[in-house]
């Protein structure tokens, strides 16, 4: 508004009072937005801390994260509320308070979310990649992985863009990038749990081939047994399908974040073929002794 039009503007109109309330919505908005993010960037810094347990190397730099992580958000909604003062300044149409006041278009809202924002998901997105480039996985899941785990930089880069509308495209820049902040915090919300829900995903789409093969099976001629060398055998029959289903069922899947406390660190698809294991000793150097990684399996027998 120019200054003509905020001392023509009356106190008891209704385009006034919506204009208090829309300014006051917008700190609402930037402290829900802010608090949003870091939440998301706190649980990916629980997840990694499951993610690499045992490893001591990277016990520092998780604790380096939950750091970084509380000061940069106690700096930015601090930003929000302190940088315009007193608070009611934010929705002060006459005189103009100011930029700094104007929460729509505060500089001082934008740069600093912004670059704390873009900060501490590129500290975030380091955190996996040495474990992943270490890993003894196909290559094509290591892409895999690297995508899911950089879905991070549309986030940066939807962070960016809304700072820079909000600064360049004058009168519509509030508008255009509160569009920009929705999509931004939708794929954040995505992103910040499909690692989790990754391995179970991925062993839901192979059950689902899986069930899909053995029926187009059925459908062609019955189900049969693999005799030696792969050659088709004898058609199962109804006691012997009960017995595959029921041991199949028994056959629990156990996510590797349930286990939390062990010296071992497990990461991709998760699959009953292939789990990747990375032993660590005291120092957290990783053990290569003869015969490759060994299993220690503990059985505790208990008298009632």
């Amino acid at each position: 508004m120019t200054a003509a039009e905020r001392a023509a503007l009356s106190p008891q109109s209704d385009e006034y009072r919506l204009r208090v309330g829309g300014s006051k919505t917008q700190v609402l908005g930037w402290s829900l937005y802010t608090t949003l993010l870091w939440l998301l960037k706190t649980c990916m810094a629980v997840f990694y801390s499951r993610l690499t347990a045992g490893l001591y190397n990277m016990t520092r730099r998780i604790r380096l994260a939950y750091i970084f992580i509380a000061c940069t958000y106690l700096a930015v909604i601090l930003s929000i509320l302190l940088g315009c003062h007193p608070l009611h300044k934010n929705w002060q149409i006459y005189p103009d308070p100011g930029n700094y006041c104007q929460p729509a278009v505060s500089h001082i809202d934008v740069y600093v979310t912004v670059t704390l924002n873009v900060a501490t998901d590129v500290y975030l997105i380091s955190i996996p990649f040495p474990i992943l480039f270490k890993a003894r996985l196909p290559w094509r899941e290591k892409l895999e992985l690297v995508v899911l785990f950089s879905g991070g930089l549309f986030v940066m880069a939807a962070g960016i863009l809304r700072c820079v509308l909000i600064v360049t495209a004058g009168a519509n820049g509030a508008s255009q990038a509160g569009s920009w902040a929705c999509r931004e915090t939708f794929v954040a919300v995505i992103i910040g749990n499909l690692p989790m829900i990754y391995p179970v995903c991925r062993r839901m789409v192979k059950r689902a081939g899986t069930y899909w093969s053995s029926h187009s099976l059925h459908a062609k001629g019955g189900s049969t047994t693999t005799g030696p060398g792969g050659s088709s055998g004898y058609p199962l029959s109804e006691g012997e399908h009960q017995s595959a289903h029921s041991q199949s069922r028994k056959k629990k899947f156990r996510h590797p974040l349930s286990l939390p406390d062990t010296q071992w660190t497990q990461l991709g698809t998760v699959s009953d073929e292939q789990i990747m294991l990375a032993a660590v000793d005291e120092e957290g150097r990783r053990v290569e002794g003869e015969g490759g990684i060994h299993v220690v399996q503990e059985l505790i027998i208990t008298r009632h």
